[in-house]
């Protein structure tokens, strides 16, 4: 039996934008006489999004740059709230959004993992435990002990998935960072990922390779300007979605929700955590 583990519930995240960005404080004091340079624009990330991932699922976020992808893993993730809507997570939550999330620049790699570890609710005798398997997985040698802030972009990569993976948690978040880390690490994490399946691990991933997402993930949902335009099969998906990105000029030439039907729609309602 199938059991829900993340549900969006007419889910939408209104962010204002102010107009004016103000570098000095004569540009403040001009900005004073200047009403319309003050106001503030209303962007829609998300729309009256509604879907289902299943405890064992491994489901990729397609879409365009500026869909909505990273604004929903934000919201899963508590880093945001919404604006309209519910949202319901049940289980471990484990993150790795963006490069240095999570760090503190001033500590080492061996001191942030511990400071992960007690966001995450792990107290520091479950963390040494696991300390010796994160350290190894990230093989980052002697910077284990060097400020986060001196480690290039691909060591924070590998030690931030090393975190996160091991941390034992029951769904996991990727986005996009794969892609910093050399050929050799990103295949060690792709088998990471692929044991977490076997694990029974949810996994929600987001990639613009749509080839290692067919060969990762069970189903996709296709975001575009802040709504679900379908969601289905891996194949299927990418499919419409390449059909439409091939035969316009650009995103904004992309239709509207709506336009594409939804090719496969397999929700599960359920009354947990509402």
């Amino acid at each position: 039996m199938t059991r829900p583990v993340i549900t969006f519930e007419n889910v939408s995240k209104e962010f204002k934008l102010s107009k004016l960005r103000v570098r000095s404080l004569q540009e403040m004091f001009v900005s004073m006489f200047k009403k319309e340079l003050r106001g503030k624009h209303r962007f829609w990330a998300l729309k009256e999004v509604n879907f289902t991932i299943n405890a064992g699922e491994t489901v990729a976020l397609v879409g365009t740059n500026g869909s909505g992808k990273s604004t929903v893993l934000k919201l899963i993730s508590r880093i945001i709230d919404p604006t309209l809507g519910i949202i319901t997570v049940s289980g471990r939550l484990s993150a790795l959004l963006e490069l240095g999330a999570g760090f503190h620049p001033d500590l080492s790699g061996r001191e942030n993992i511990f400071l992960n570890g007690s966001i995450l609710g792990l107290d520091r005798k479950e963390m040494t435990k696991k300390l010796d398997a994160i350290i190894d997985f990230a093989d980052i040698g002697e910077f284990i002990d060097v400020p986060i802030r001196n480690y290039s972009s691909g060591m924070q990569m590998r030690l931030g998935f090393s975190v996160a993976v091991h941390v034992e948690p029951q769904i996991i978040l990727v986005d996009e960072v794969l892609a910093v880390g050399d050929y050799n690490f990103q295949l060690k994490c792709l088998n990471k990922i692929r044991e977490m399946q076997k694990q029974g691990v949810t996994i929600l991933f987001v990639s613009h390779d749509f080839e290692e997402i067919q060969k990762l993930c069970d189903r996709a949902i296709w975001l575009n300007r802040g709504e679900v335009m379908a969601e289905g099969s891996t194949d299927d998906i990418i499919k419409a979605f390449m059909d439409i990105y091939q035969s316009k000029e650009g995103q904004d030439s992309f239709p509207q929700s709506g336009v594409i039907p939804i090719v496969e729609q397999n929700m599960v309602t359920s009354d947990v955590g509402i």
